[in-house]
């Protein structure tokens, strides 16, 4: 059986560093450095689409059913604007997930950061649409989001981290080149009606 796919809003990698060597100089600091053409950075993690349906159903006590949840969410992310693609810096490796990933901590430029926020308060008016209530509740709450930090730190996971200790880990600046945003699994989502 195949997993479902998670939905994100994302910029692809385009290129780290100077060249494949800089890229590959990582691997001194991580575990099983991913391939390069992986690499994304998330704005917004939607989750399983089905499962953020029922988590909707589930919270509005079915005022608002999980096929109407997806649906409404689907023509939302399609209608989102697309961001430009955008080069940002890296100089420091971060442990995030409970000490499972290695991720390149990237400064982005202001429009990226304005960006993110206007896709938090687009899911926000999202979910009042959608007839949820306490939706800063929700969001933290809900297993489809999956958000455990109460605010966004911009990076690119490379790996599994060699070190144990959990500490960020300082390495020589290293120019990001992104592409423009797109929605990560988007095929997926259900037809437009």
């Amino acid at each position: 059986m195949q997993a479902l796919p998670r939905i994100t809003v994302e910029v692809p990698v385009l290129g780290i560093g100077a060249g494949p060597s800089d890229f590959e100089a990582l691997g001194n600091y991580v575990h099983a450095l991913r391939r390069p053409q992986g690499l994304h950075l998330t704005l917004l993690h939607i989750g399983i689409l089905e499962d953020f349906g029922r988590d909707v159903a589930d919270w509005t006590k079915g005022i608002t059913g999980g096929d109407e949840a997806i649906r409404q969410t689907a023509a939302w992310l399609r209608a989102l604007p697309v961001l430009d693609g955008f080069v940002g810096t890296a100089a420091r490796l971060l442990v995030l997930g409970g000490g499972g990933v290695a991720g390149l901590e990237v400064d982005v430029p202001r429009q990226v950061h304005d960006y993110q926020v206007s896709l938090v308060q687009g899911l926000h008016e999202l979910l009042d649409s959608l007839l949820v209530d306490n939706v800063d509740d929700f969001i933290l709450g809900s297993r489809a989001l999956g958000y455990r930090y109460p605010h966004w730190v911009p990076h690119v996971a490379v790996g599994r981290p060699k070190s144990r200790d959990g500490q960020p880990t300082e390495i020589a600046p290293l120019p990001v080149v992104f592409g423009p945003s797109r929605i990560r699994n988007g095929r997926f989502l259900p037809a437009a009606t």
